[in-house]
C-alpha cells in the first residue's frame, strides 16, 4: 500500500457514518456505529457470523435503512428514494455474494444496461466502455455468452465490471467470494486487489484474511452489531488488542 491510512483520512471523508442503529425487530444488528472512509481507502470488515457487517455494507447504498444516525456519502446524505436514491445507487458500486446478472441478457448487455437506463449514456459508448472493463477484469473473451454458459468466478467479474461501468465513487462487497468454488476464489480477489492499487475506495466484507492482509488499508472488526477493533492489517493480524479478536482470529488462522 502506498500511504497510510491517517494520511488518506485527514481529507473529508468520501463515506461518514455517524451514530448509525438499525434492529430487526428485538435483535440490535448495528449499535452507534461511528465509521469515516476516506477515498482511496480499502476498509475490510471482518468478524463472526451476524455480527452485522453485512447490514453495514447494504446501509451505505440503502439497501437496508437505519433506525438512527446518518449516513453521507461525499458530503451529501444518502436519499430516501426515487431518483435521487438510483442516482446514489449508480455511484455506489455493489458487488453481491450472488452475482445477481440478468441470466437473458448477454455478458455484454449486463454491463451496458445500466449504463444507457441510469446513466443516459449513448449505447455505443456504453458498449465500448463495457467491452474496456470485461478485458480488465479478464473476461473479454466472454461478452456475447450468456451467464449460464460461465463458471461463478467469471460471473463475479462480470459483476464487477458492470459496477465499475457506473463509475462509483466507492465499491461495497459483501462477501463477493463466499458462493465460488475454491479455485475460483483468487481470480476474484486479483481483480479486486487491482481495483485498490488503482485507488478504488472499497468497502469489503469477507472471510479471506490474505486479502484482508494484502489489499486493506484498515481492518475493522465486528462483534455483536458493534466495530470492537480496528487497526492497520500488521497490527491486527499480530497484535489483537481485545479478547474478542484473539478468539476470533486463533479460529480462522488454524485452518
Amino acid at each position: 500500500m502506498t500511504e497510510n491510512s491517517a494520511e488518506l483520512r485527514d481529507a473529508a471523508p468520501l463515506v461518514a457514518l455517524r451514530g448509525v442503529n438499525k434492529h430487526y425487530g428485538a435483535l440490535h444488528v448495528l449499535q452507534d456505529i461511528d465509521l469515516e472512509i476516506a477515498q482511496g481507502e480499502v476498509v475490510v470488515l471482518i468478524g463472526p457470523s451476524g455480527s452485522g457487517k453485512s447490514t453495514l455494507c447494504r446501509t451505505i447504498n440503502r439497501l437496508e435503512t437505519i433506525d438512527s444516525g446518518s449516513i453521507e456519502v461525499d458530503g451529501k446524505p444518502l436519499p430516501a428514494e426515487g431518483r435521487e436514491l438510483a442516482k446514489l445507487r449508480a455511484q455506489v458500486g455493489m458487488v453481491f455474494q450472488s452475482f445477481n446478472l440478468f441470466s437473458h441478457k448477454t455478458v455484454l448487455e449486463n454491463v451496458v444496461l445500466a449504463q444507457v437506463k441510469v446513466g443516459k449514456v449513448a449505447k455505443a459508448e456504453a458498449e465500448s466502455t463495457a467491452r474496456e472493463l470485461l478485458e480488465r477484469v479478464g473476461v473479454g473473451a466472454q461478452a456475447d455468452k450468456y451467464p449460464s454458459q460461465l463458471s461463478g468466478g467469471q460471473q463475479q467479474r462480470v459483476a464487477i465490471a458492470r459496477a465499475l461501468a457506473m463509475n462509483p465513487k466507492v465499491m461495497l462487497f459483501d462477501e463477493p467470494t463466499s458462493a465460488l468454488d475454491p479455485e475460483m476464489v483468487n481470480e476474484v480477489l486479483e481483480v479486486m486487489r487491482s481495483l485498490a492499487a488503482r485507488g478504488m475506495t472499497m468497502v469489503v466484507v469477507t472471510h479471506e484474511m490474505g486479502f484482508a492482509r494484502s489489499a486493506a488499508n484498515r481492518v475493522l472488526f465486528m462483534a455483536d452489531g458493534r466495530i470492537v477493533e480496528e487497526n492497520t492489517p500488521d497490527a491486527f493480524f499480530t497484535a489483537p488488542r481485545t479478547d474478542r479478536a484473539k478468539d476470533f482470529l486463533s479460529k480462522i488462522l488454524q485452518h
